[in-house]
């Protein structure tokens, strides 16, 4: 019996611009700035171009992704890859701009699909999402000791309209996400640290990013607590971004 072939192990290219758009609501939640200095450190590691916009009301959350889509499409050069961190209070499904009107995560994140976003077609698209999905609190418990289709020449290919895209969440549906006052969210800055610090896909960064926020302690409300980030992909290749 032969071998088993090996999976290909196919690589985003990232020789083309990085771009990275923050939008971050400040208002009532303290620690936003030291989560937002930290990113800007991160994206400057990384060879991003950032563009970080402070305290959106929940139309300007729409318009400036369509802006920052506008910006990719018209962009010079090819654009590699294009990150989205979204920071706000929430809940399931939506964040809560300034103005304490809701907006729809679904309706941001379409905005770079691959049918919305041509130059982002087939490219990477990282969206960080610091916020809340519910009211559950987590404490935790004990515990013991690529190719999916084949075409022929002459056929045209296509790729799925959600392809490409991953989606990093702060917590788990239905829970709270944590931020510190002082030192910002648990979440951002062990991301940071993170991506700035270790090498490997991304995936395998955001697995040690999971790795360490499960084995912290957070205190809240007198009582400590757990939480975890939650990762979602349709990537089709590796994603290496040092």
């Amino acid at each position: 019996m032969s071998d088993p072939q090996p999976l290909e192990e196919e690589e985003y290219d990232m020789s083309g611009a990085r771009l990275a758009l923050t939008l971050c609501v400040t208002k009532a939640r303290e620690g936003s700035e030291v989560d937002l200095e930290a990113l800007e450190g991160m994206f400057q590691y990384l060879g991003f171009k950032s563009i970080m916009k402070r305290d959106p009301t929940a139309q300007q959350f729409q318009e400036e992704m369509k802006k920052f889509q506008q910006v990719i499409d018209s962009w010079e050069e090819p654009v590699s890859c294009a990150f989205v961190v979204l920071m706000a209070h929430g809940e399931e499904g939506f964040l809560e701009g300034e103005d304490a009107e809701m907006v729809r995560l679904d309706d941001l994140f379409q905005v770079l699909n691959n049918k919305n976003c041509q130059a982002l077609r087939a490219k990477p698209k990282v969206f960080i999402v610091q916020a809340c999905r519910g009211e559950h609190r987590d404490l935790g418990e004990t515990v013991g000791g690529d190719k999916v289709l084949m075409i022929t020449d002459d056929s045209p290919q296509t790729i799925p309209t959600y392809t490409d895209t991953l989606h990093v969440y702060s917590t788990v549906e239905g829970y709270i996400a944590y931020r510190h006052d002082e030192e910002g969210s648990c979440f951002i800055q062990t991301l940071v640290k993170v991506f700035k610090d270790r090498k490997g896909s991304i995936l395998e960064l955001l697995t040690e990013v999971t790795r360490r926020m499960a084995n912290k302690e957070l205190l809240q409300e007198g009582r400590m607590r757990k939480v975890n980030p939650e990762i979602q992909s349709t990537l089709r290749k590796r994603l290496y971004l040092q």
